[in-house]
């Protein structure tokens, strides 16, 4: 536990937008504005400016403070987030939470939708003016717990036009959330595996204007049928 209190205090401390990575932990807990003012006893205002960036970077009291208002709110409603978190065990040097891949051709939205046999979650209208040139794989909660965010180019290879398709994911929330606060957003997000994806990475989305698919189709036949193309 103190190992995860120090890698979110370590990546507010050492963000070039630390308002920004306090938002990410606060929406990736499920913790309100109002819930977190309330914890740490300033104003929801207050705690709106820092996410904002509006008030200087916060020092290392409030941030200690904040990060402590994570856990123990987290606590009084089961430690659901904690636990979660503290299941992943660290990544050995040889492993990766990601892959990238680019298509020798580019396809449209509809074709990806078609090929992964995905399901439309929000932003249908989208679809049809995509053009994809290539897609990355990836593992959110890894993204979150072993990337950094000065990093997170890393993600989109050689092409700013490419889906996002996040496996291992029990809500959907969590890959919403780091594509809020990033500076930089994927054409399109796909979420394997799950048959209900959280409000919250709905309304993500369709704040992002970007087109949410579902898929359940198995991965090896996803790899098969995009590394065609």
């Amino acid at each position: 536990m103190d190992e995860l209190r120090e890698k979110i205090a370590g990546e507010i401390a050492l963000s070039e937008s630390p308002g920004s990575a306090m938002k990410k932990w606060r929406e990736l807990f499920g913790i309100t504005q109002v819930e977190l003012a309330k914890q740490i006893k300033i104003s929801t205002s207050t705690i709106s400016d820092y996410e904002s960036n509006r008030r200087l970077s916060p020092g290392t009291g409030v941030i200690k403070r904040f990060v402590e208002a994570l856990f123990t709110i987290d606590e009084t409603k089961g430690n659901t987030v904690v636990q979660g978190l503290e299941k992943l065990s660290p990544l050995r040097a040889d492993e990766k939470f990601y892959t990238v891949h680019d298509f020798i051709a580019p396809i449209s939205g509809i074709d990806f939708n078609r090929i992964i046999e995905g399901k439309i979650i929000a932003n249908p209208s989208y679809l049809d003016s995509i053009k994809l040139f290539g897609y990355t794989t990836v593992d959110s909660l890894r993204v979150i717990l072993e990337m950094s965010p000065s990093e997170y180019p890393k993600l989109f290879g050689s092409t700013l036009d490419r889906a996002f398709l996040f496996d291992r994911v029990s809500t959907g929330r969590s890959p919403m959330v780091v594509i809020r606060v990033a500076p930089i957003k994927p054409k399109l997000v796909v979420m394997h595996g799950i048959t209900s994806i959280d409000k919250l990475a709905i309304k993500i989305a369709q704040i992002e204007k970007i087109p949410l698919l579902s898929t359940k189709l198995d991965m090896k036949d996803i790899y098969e049928r995009l590394n065609k193309i």
